[in-house]
Protein backbone atom coordinates (compact mmCIF):
# COMPACT_ATOMS: atom_id res chain seq x y z
CA UNK A 1 0.00 0.00 0.00
CA UNK A 2 1.30 3.76 -0.92
CA UNK A 3 0.05 7.09 -0.82
CA UNK A 4 -0.65 7.12 -4.47
CA UNK A 5 -2.84 4.27 -4.26
CA UNK A 6 -4.86 5.86 -1.48
CA UNK A 7 -5.40 9.19 -3.59
CA UNK A 8 -6.51 6.92 -5.85
CA UNK A 9 -8.69 5.50 -4.02
CA UNK A 10 -10.42 8.46 -2.44
CA UNK A 11 -10.28 10.03 -5.65
CA UNK A 12 -12.84 7.17 -6.84
CA UNK A 13 -14.70 7.15 -3.87
CA UNK A 14 -15.39 11.05 -3.72
CA UNK A 15 -16.26 10.75 -7.52
CA UNK A 16 -17.88 7.76 -7.75
CA UNK A 17 -16.02 7.20 -11.33
CA UNK A 18 -12.91 6.29 -12.43
CA UNK A 19 -12.81 7.93 -15.58
CA UNK A 20 -13.27 11.34 -13.37
CA UNK A 21 -11.36 10.23 -10.35
CA UNK A 22 -8.49 9.58 -13.02
CA UNK A 23 -8.99 13.14 -14.58
CA UNK A 24 -8.88 14.61 -10.86
CA UNK A 25 -5.62 12.78 -10.25
CA UNK A 26 -4.25 14.05 -13.53
CA UNK A 27 -3.31 10.25 -14.42
CA UNK A 28 -4.41 8.34 -17.47
CA UNK A 29 -7.14 5.79 -16.23
CA UNK A 30 -5.95 2.03 -17.04
CA UNK A 31 -2.90 3.34 -14.38
CA UNK A 32 -5.54 4.27 -11.86
CA UNK A 33 -7.53 1.02 -12.23
CA UNK A 34 -4.59 -0.62 -12.17
CA UNK A 35 -3.34 0.62 -8.76
CA UNK A 36 -6.54 0.33 -7.61
CA UNK A 37 -6.51 -3.30 -8.14
CA UNK A 38 -3.11 -3.99 -6.70
CA UNK A 39 -4.50 -2.30 -3.46
CA UNK A 40 -7.33 -4.53 -3.14
CA UNK A 41 -5.13 -7.23 -4.08
CA UNK A 42 -2.96 -6.06 -0.98
CA UNK A 43 -5.68 -5.74 1.10
CA UNK A 44 -7.57 -9.06 0.00
CA UNK A 45 -10.86 -7.36 -0.67
CA UNK A 46 -12.95 -5.55 -3.19
CA UNK A 47 -12.71 -1.87 -2.55
CA UNK A 48 -15.87 -0.92 -4.55
CA UNK A 49 -18.73 -2.74 -6.39
CA UNK A 50 -18.89 -2.02 -9.97
CA UNK A 51 -22.53 -3.40 -10.94
CA UNK A 52 -23.85 -2.42 -14.65
CA UNK A 53 -21.31 0.37 -14.13
CA UNK A 54 -22.56 1.90 -11.01
CA UNK A 55 -19.70 2.66 -8.34
CA UNK A 56 -20.17 1.82 -5.10
CA UNK A 57 -17.75 1.43 -1.78
CA UNK A 58 -18.03 -2.04 -0.41
CA UNK A 59 -17.70 -2.74 2.81
CA UNK A 60 -13.79 -2.83 2.67
CA UNK A 61 -14.15 0.58 0.84
CA UNK A 62 -16.03 1.70 3.87
CA UNK A 63 -13.86 0.93 6.44
CA UNK A 64 -10.58 2.25 4.24
CA UNK A 65 -12.62 5.34 3.78
CA UNK A 66 -11.57 7.56 7.21
CA UNK A 67 -8.66 6.05 7.65
CA UNK A 68 -7.01 6.82 3.88
CA UNK A 69 -8.40 10.35 4.78
CA UNK A 70 -6.56 10.48 8.22
CA UNK A 71 -3.21 9.37 6.67
CA UNK A 72 -2.78 11.61 3.71
CA UNK A 73 -4.13 14.10 5.58
CA UNK A 74 -1.49 13.56 7.96
CA UNK A 75 0.97 13.07 5.56
CA UNK A 76 0.12 16.84 4.29
CA UNK A 77 0.49 17.85 7.59
CA UNK A 78 4.04 16.69 7.82
CA UNK A 79 5.02 18.23 4.51
CA UNK A 80 3.88 21.65 5.73
CA UNK A 81 5.41 21.34 9.34
CA UNK A 82 9.10 20.64 7.22
CA UNK A 83 8.38 23.72 5.38
CA UNK A 84 7.45 25.85 8.14
CA UNK A 85 11.11 25.68 10.09
CA UNK A 86 11.71 28.61 7.85
CA UNK A 87 10.52 31.04 10.21
CA UNK A 88 6.67 30.46 9.98
CA UNK A 89 6.96 32.35 6.67
CA UNK A 90 5.31 29.66 4.84
CA UNK A 91 2.70 27.18 6.21
CA UNK A 92 -1.42 26.92 7.10
CA UNK A 93 -3.69 27.18 9.57
CA UNK A 94 -6.98 25.37 8.97
CA UNK A 95 -8.88 26.48 11.84
CA UNK A 96 -12.68 25.28 12.56
CA UNK A 97 -15.66 27.79 14.22
CA UNK A 98 -19.18 27.86 15.37
CA UNK A 99 -21.21 30.73 13.31
CA UNK A 100 -21.27 32.71 16.46
CA UNK A 101 -17.78 32.63 16.89
CA UNK A 102 -17.31 33.50 13.29
CA UNK A 103 -19.50 36.65 13.79
CA UNK A 104 -17.67 37.48 16.90
CA UNK A 105 -14.30 37.13 18.29
CA UNK A 106 -12.72 34.81 15.00
CA UNK A 107 -12.44 38.16 12.70
CA UNK A 108 -10.40 39.62 15.50
CA UNK A 109 -8.06 36.97 16.31
CA UNK A 110 -7.25 36.67 12.40
CA UNK A 111 -6.45 40.44 11.83
CA UNK A 112 -4.15 40.16 14.89
CA UNK A 113 -2.61 36.52 13.23
CA UNK A 114 -2.01 38.08 9.77
CA UNK A 115 -0.05 40.69 11.05
CA UNK A 116 1.75 39.03 12.03
CA UNK A 117 2.30 36.34 9.83
CA UNK A 118 1.64 37.26 6.96
CA UNK A 119 2.62 34.33 4.73
CA UNK A 120 0.52 31.74 6.63
CA UNK A 121 -2.36 31.34 4.85
CA UNK A 122 -5.69 31.07 6.71
CA UNK A 123 -8.40 28.67 5.83
CA UNK A 124 -11.73 29.20 7.91
CA UNK A 125 -14.54 26.21 7.91
CA UNK A 126 -17.61 27.69 9.58
CA UNK A 127 -19.98 25.02 11.52
CA UNK A 128 -21.61 23.22 13.92
CA UNK A 129 -19.65 22.01 16.63
CA UNK A 130 -20.45 18.36 15.81
CA UNK A 131 -19.22 18.36 12.80
CA UNK A 132 -16.50 20.33 13.38
CA UNK A 133 -15.23 17.39 15.92
CA UNK A 134 -15.78 14.75 13.04
CA UNK A 135 -13.52 16.85 11.18
CA UNK A 136 -10.53 17.80 13.76
CA UNK A 137 -10.46 13.66 14.21
CA UNK A 138 -10.37 13.13 10.94
CA UNK A 139 -7.78 15.50 10.10
CA UNK A 140 -8.83 17.98 7.88
CA UNK A 141 -8.75 20.86 10.82
CA UNK A 142 -5.74 21.78 13.08
CA UNK A 143 -7.79 23.64 15.34
CA UNK A 144 -11.57 24.54 16.36
CA UNK A 145 -13.82 26.72 18.34
CA UNK A 146 -16.32 24.35 19.97
CA UNK A 147 -19.12 24.02 22.89
CA UNK A 148 -18.22 21.87 25.37
CA UNK A 149 -19.90 19.84 26.80
CA UNK A 150 -22.66 18.25 24.18
CA UNK A 151 -20.21 18.68 21.26
CA UNK A 152 -19.77 15.40 21.21
CA UNK A 153 -15.91 16.20 22.24
CA UNK A 154 -14.27 13.09 23.24
CA UNK A 155 -10.25 11.87 24.55
CA UNK A 156 -9.03 12.05 20.99
CA UNK A 157 -9.54 15.69 20.95
CA UNK A 158 -7.41 18.10 23.64
CA UNK A 159 -10.46 21.13 24.62
CA UNK A 160 -9.62 24.50 26.50
CA UNK A 161 -12.37 26.06 27.62
CA UNK A 162 -11.41 30.02 26.54
CA UNK A 163 -15.06 31.49 27.29
CA UNK A 164 -18.53 31.17 29.32
CA UNK A 165 -21.38 33.26 27.93
CA UNK A 166 -24.90 33.05 28.33
CA UNK A 167 -27.57 32.72 26.01
CA UNK A 168 -29.81 35.68 25.60
CA UNK A 169 -33.47 36.21 23.67
CA UNK A 170 -32.66 38.46 20.66
CA UNK A 171 -35.41 40.74 19.94
CA UNK A 172 -35.76 44.14 17.80
CA UNK A 173 -34.85 46.76 19.40
CA UNK A 174 -37.60 48.66 17.95
CA UNK A 175 -40.10 46.81 19.59
CA UNK A 176 -41.32 46.80 23.20
CA UNK A 177 -39.29 45.25 25.89
CA UNK A 178 -40.11 41.90 26.39
CA UNK A 179 -40.42 42.46 30.00
CA UNK A 180 -40.89 45.13 32.43
CA UNK A 181 -38.13 42.91 34.63
CA UNK A 182 -34.54 42.96 34.55
CA UNK A 183 -34.39 39.15 32.97
CA UNK A 184 -36.70 37.19 31.49
CA UNK A 185 -38.30 33.73 32.48
CA UNK A 186 -37.84 31.09 29.63
CA UNK A 187 -41.35 30.10 30.82
CA UNK A 188 -42.84 33.01 29.10
CA UNK A 189 -41.69 32.36 25.14
CA UNK A 190 -44.71 29.57 25.36
CA UNK A 191 -46.72 32.88 24.17
CA UNK A 192 -44.19 34.15 21.55
CA UNK A 193 -43.07 32.96 18.35
CA UNK A 194 -39.15 31.83 17.59
CA UNK A 195 -37.06 31.69 14.64
CA UNK A 196 -35.27 28.71 14.78
CA UNK A 197 -31.79 27.61 13.50
CA UNK A 198 -31.23 24.72 11.49
CA UNK A 199 -30.92 21.31 12.78
CA UNK A 200 -27.64 20.48 13.61
CA UNK A 201 -26.98 23.58 15.43
CA UNK A 202 -26.29 23.40 18.78
CA UNK A 203 -28.45 26.31 19.36
CA UNK A 204 -30.89 24.55 18.31
CA UNK A 205 -30.66 21.80 20.84
CA UNK A 206 -30.44 24.33 23.72
CA UNK A 207 -33.37 26.14 23.22
CA UNK A 208 -35.37 22.89 22.93
CA UNK A 209 -33.60 21.20 25.85
CA UNK A 210 -34.39 24.26 27.92
CA UNK A 211 -38.03 24.99 26.49
CA UNK A 212 -38.73 21.19 27.43
CA UNK A 213 -37.29 21.27 30.97
CA UNK A 214 -39.41 24.45 31.64
CA UNK A 215 -42.71 22.42 30.42
CA UNK A 216 -43.17 24.31 27.10
CA UNK A 217 -42.95 23.30 23.54
CA UNK A 218 -41.72 26.48 21.50
CA UNK A 219 -43.76 27.59 18.51
CA UNK A 220 -41.64 28.62 15.45
CA UNK A 221 -42.54 31.27 13.05
CA UNK A 222 -39.82 30.34 10.79
CA UNK A 223 -36.92 27.43 11.30
CA UNK A 224 -33.98 26.46 8.98
CA UNK A 225 -31.33 29.43 9.37
CA UNK A 226 -27.72 29.99 9.68
CA UNK A 227 -26.85 32.45 12.12
CA UNK A 228 -27.05 35.94 10.11
CA UNK A 229 -30.41 34.82 8.69
CA UNK A 230 -31.98 33.96 11.94
CA UNK A 231 -30.19 37.48 13.31
CA UNK A 232 -31.76 39.75 10.47
CA UNK A 233 -35.55 37.74 10.79
CA UNK A 234 -35.00 39.01 14.45
CA UNK A 235 -34.62 41.99 13.36
CA UNK A 236 -37.58 42.41 11.34
CA UNK A 237 -40.05 41.01 13.80
CA UNK A 238 -40.54 37.61 12.51
CA UNK A 239 -40.25 36.34 15.79
CA UNK A 240 -37.47 35.73 18.67
CA UNK A 241 -34.66 33.73 18.97
CA UNK A 242 -32.15 33.00 21.96
CA UNK A 243 -28.48 33.29 20.75
CA UNK A 244 -24.96 33.67 22.77
CA UNK A 245 -25.01 37.60 24.21
CA UNK A 246 -21.59 37.98 21.57
CA UNK A 247 -23.46 38.08 18.82
CA UNK A 248 -25.71 41.00 19.40
CA UNK A 249 -22.22 43.38 19.56
CA UNK A 250 -22.36 45.72 17.12
CA UNK A 251 -26.21 45.12 15.91
CA UNK A 252 -28.06 48.27 17.07
CA UNK A 253 -31.45 46.64 15.40
CA UNK A 254 -31.60 43.84 17.90
CA UNK A 255 -31.94 43.93 21.94
CA UNK A 256 -30.77 41.05 24.10
CA UNK A 257 -32.79 40.61 27.35
CA UNK A 258 -31.23 38.03 29.46
CA UNK A 259 -32.83 34.85 30.78
CA UNK A 260 -33.89 34.36 34.46
CA UNK A 261 -31.26 32.27 36.52
CA UNK A 262 -29.69 29.77 36.31
CA UNK A 263 -30.43 30.76 32.73
CA UNK A 264 -28.51 28.54 29.80
CA UNK A 265 -24.70 29.61 30.11
CA UNK A 266 -22.23 27.68 27.41
CA UNK A 267 -18.77 27.17 27.06
CA UNK A 268 -16.19 28.15 24.24
CA UNK A 269 -13.27 25.80 23.86
CA UNK A 270 -10.18 25.74 21.84
CA UNK A 271 -9.84 22.01 20.50
CA UNK A 272 -7.10 20.14 18.63
CA UNK A 273 -6.26 16.38 17.73
CA UNK A 274 -4.56 15.01 21.37
CA UNK A 275 -2.29 12.49 19.60
CA UNK A 276 -1.11 14.85 16.81
CA UNK A 277 1.36 17.51 17.59
CA UNK A 278 0.10 21.07 16.22
CA UNK A 279 2.23 22.77 13.38
CA UNK A 280 4.31 25.57 14.21
CA UNK A 281 1.62 27.75 11.79
CA UNK A 282 -1.35 26.15 14.16
CA UNK A 283 0.50 26.51 17.78
CA UNK A 284 1.31 30.25 16.75
CA UNK A 285 -2.43 30.53 15.98
CA UNK A 286 -3.32 28.88 19.15
CA UNK A 287 -1.39 31.14 21.51
CA UNK A 288 -2.82 34.71 19.48
CA UNK A 289 -6.06 32.85 20.11
CA UNK A 290 -5.21 32.65 24.20
CA UNK A 291 -3.98 36.26 23.60
CA UNK A 292 -6.52 37.71 23.04
CA UNK A 293 -8.98 36.23 24.92
CA UNK A 294 -6.43 37.34 28.13
CA UNK A 295 -6.89 40.85 26.59
CA UNK A 296 -10.29 41.68 25.43
CA UNK A 297 -12.91 43.15 27.12
CA UNK A 298 -15.78 41.62 26.67
CA UNK A 299 -19.72 42.55 27.53
CA UNK A 300 -21.07 41.91 30.84
CA UNK A 301 -22.08 38.60 31.47
CA UNK A 302 -19.42 36.92 29.07
CA UNK A 303 -16.10 35.39 30.97
CA UNK A 304 -13.02 35.12 30.00
CA UNK A 305 -11.35 31.47 31.46
CA UNK A 306 -8.04 32.04 31.15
Amino acid sequence: MNLQQLGYFLAVAQTRHFTQAADLQNVAQPSLSKQIKVLEDELGAPLFSRARGNIALTPAGEALLPLARRILADVDTARLEVQELVGLRRGRVRLGATPSMCVSLVAEVLRRFRDRYPGIRLVVQESGSQDLVRDLTRGELDLALIIVPGSGAEPALTTTPILREPLVVASPANAKPLTRWTHLKIEELAARELVMFRPGYDLREATLAACRRAGIEPRFAVEGGEMDAVLRFVETGLGLALVPSLVLVNRPGLRATPLAPPGIPRTIALAHRTDVALTNAAAAFRDTVLEYVRDAVFPRGVEALL
